[in-house]
């Protein structure tokens, strides 16, 4: 049996994966896209939205810190509708919802309810990003740590 050379041709990713071939695939997934009904897409863009949601409690590592008011803009935008029309949805007035939204008043139950029927989520998702919030905040604190030492029970008790 001869000994037979082998052509092996290394293959590089640019072979396989290169900007023409991205671009191409970017013009293909919008030309498919426009095809889609506006039922689809706005089902899509929920979603998606959802999945953000997802991975900013998921995530340990966090760039940035997402505020409840940010996802819920999200889905404004996808509705085309202002935070006021939401305000009143839920009953409640546009400056209160906000306070919710932004943080400053924690989430009840209610309120909870209310935003996971409007995006169609499950209500446990929304506390997830208050409490993933809070946690940030603790971390962020805890840097301060030394200015709390004042509170330790042994020098409460020998005052």
């Amino acid at each position: 049996m001869k000994n037979k050379e082998k052509n092996i041709t290394e293959i590089s990713v640019q072979d396989i994966w290169n900007e023409d071939k991205s671009n191409k695939l970017k013009d293909f997934i919008l030309q498919e896209s426009k095809k889609q009904s506006q039922e689809r897409r706005i089902r899509n863009e929920i979603l998606s939205i959802k999945y953000k949601i997802e991975d900013y409690i998921e995530n340990e590592e966090i760039e940035k810190e997402m505020k409840i008011l940010d996802f819920v803009k999200l889905y404004l935008k996808t509705f085309d509708i202002t935070q006021e029309k939401l305000a009143r949805a839920f009953g409640m007035q546009s400056p209160n919802l906000h306070k919710y939204l932004k943080g400053d008043r924690r989430l009840n139950p209610d309120m909870a309810f209310k935003l996971s029927s409007f995006s169609r989520t499950k209500p446990e998702l929304w506390y997830f990003v208050q409490t993933k919030n809070e946690l940030l905040s603790l971390k962020k604190e805890k840097e301060n740590i030394k200015k709390y030492e004042k509170y330790d029970y042994r020098k409460i008790l020998v005052k």
